[in-house]
Formats: structure tokens, C-alpha cells, sequence
């Protein structure tokens, strides 16, 4: 009889551990999907502001274009919010914080060496730029445990820092253009994994 007992336990944690893991994934599913559609919103944004700035500068060659840069997140920060509100809800657990936390330090990243690159380095701020874009998703790939986001932010951290190095005009912007493509499609890609 006791023995019984001990495997109802055992049956009972066993079951406790199964729902946990269950809950767990469907937590990352959630995540993934919902982080397909922000990597196909900042990768589109990320191709279409880099061609109509790489235009501009082409055509005028007036580096205030480069301002517009600024633009991107005044257009995109908006649209992110509207596709966060439609859909699913996101779990909010340790790996949704982590995932905003990235993001969110990018950006600042991102913002304060643009200010700084205007004035010291203009000409190292794509590949600091695209290093730090290829890094976090590259590490968001590891936190979901998700290998397109991994090679994907790879491909465009070190390939795109690569490009940067070895092209010396207004091409380089050209980069981003590539990296806003790698973004879009790593979301396609995750997107058609989580359907």
C-alpha cells in the first residue's frame, strides 16, 4: 500500500513537471510568434529608411540626410505598440522581460552612438551599428533557443560588419538595407515555424 503511494507522488511531481515544461513552451511559442511580427515591422522599416536615405544621399549628397535615421523609431516605436495590442497576449515572464531589455538597450545604443558618431566618426557608425543590430538578435535567438534568429543576427552582426569595413561610400548604408532584409526574413521564417 505504501508503496502505491509513493508512486501516486511520483506520478503527481512527474505530472507537475510536465505541466510545467508544457507551460514554458507555449510561453516561447507565444514570444516567438509574437516576435516574428516585430522582426518583420523593424526589418521592413530598417529597408525601406535605409534605400530612401542611401537615395538621398546619392542624388544630393548632403549628409543631413542622415538625420532621418532619427525618424525611424518616431515611425517605428508607434507601429511596434499597435502590433503588440493586436493579437495574442505576450506572457510576461523572465524571457519577455529579457527580449525588452535588449531591445530596448540597442536602441539606446544605438541613439547615443549616432550622436556621437555625427560628430567624432561618421564613418565607423554603420559597422558599430550593425554589429550591435546582428548581436541582439543573435542573443534573442539564444534566449528563445531559436536557431533562424541565431544565424540570422550572426549573418548580419559579422557579415554586415565585414561589408561596413570594406566599402568606403554612401554604399555602405546599403548594409542596413541587407540587414532589414535578414530581419524581415528571420521573422517569415519564425513566423511559418509558430503558425
Amino acid at each position: 500500500m505504501e508503496n502505491s503511494k509513493e508512486q501516486n507522488k511520483e506520478m503527481s511531481a512527474q505530472e507537475s513537471l510536465d505541466l510545467i515544461s508544457e507551460t514554458l513552451n507555449n510561453n516561447r511559442r507565444c514570444i516567438l510568434q509574437n516576435s516574428a511580427k516585430h522582426f518583420i515591422l523593424w526589418g521592413t522599416l530598417l529597408l525601406a529608411f535605409s534605400i530612401v536615405i542611401y537615395e538621398l544621399l546619392h542624388v544630393t549628397r548632403d549628409l543631413h540626410w542622415m538625420l532621418l535615421w532619427f525618424a525611424m523609431p518616431v515611425v517605428g516605436f508607434p507601429l511596434a505598440r499597435l502590433l503588440g495590442k493586436k493579437g495574442t497576449a505576450v506572457p510576461q515572464n523572465v524571457i519577455s522581460s529579457q527580449l525588452h531589455y535588449i531591445w530596448l538597450a540597442y536602441c539606446v545604443f544605438a541613439v547615443a552612438i549616432s550622436i556621437v558618431a555625427m560628430f567624432e566618426m561618421p564613418s565607423c557608425i554603420t559597422l558599430l551599428l550593425v554589429a550591435l543590430l546582428g548581436f541582439a538578435e543573435c542573443y534573442s535567438g539564444l534566449l528563445l533557443k531559436n536557431w533562424p534568429i541565431i544565424i540570422g543576427g550572426f549573418i548580419l552582426g559579422v557579415g554586415g560588419a565585414v561589408v561596413a569595413m570594406l566599402v568606403r561610400s554612401e554604399a555602405k548604408l546599403l548594409v542596413f538595407a541587407a540587414g532589414g532584409l535578414i530581419l524581415a526574413a528571420t521573422g517569415l521564417i519564425v513566423k511559418r515555424q509558430y503558425q
